[in-house]
């Protein structure tokens, strides 16, 4: 796994350098490749969703992209539960 992940960094230093951007890259560019990275992870389960032939609803990646999106934990809106069980009611 940490050879992966240093591999994953050396590639991004190579993109930096030929795209010129300083490393470390100006916050705004990061952020931005950071949200890429996120949502790039997510074409693999879509993909494997469509190839079993299985549909692409929007309560599908509410629960299983969004989270890992926005590092949100999903919630039960019927039950109005968050994920880990605990209510929003105070």
């Amino acid at each position: 796994m940490y050879l992966i992940s240093l591999g994953a960094g050396v590639l991004a230093g190579v993109l930096y350098g030929l795209l010129n951007v300083r490393s470390p890259a100006p916050p705004a560019i990061a952020l931005i490749g950071l949200l890429g990275m996120l949502i790039g992870e997510q074409i693999v389960p879509m993909a494997k969703r469509v190839i079993e032939g299985e549909p692409l609803t929007i309560s599908w990646f509410a629960s299983e992209c969004k989270p890992k999106i926005t590092g949100v934990q999903a919630r039960d809106v019927a039950a109005g539960e968050q994920a880990d069980g605990s209510s929003r009611q105070g």
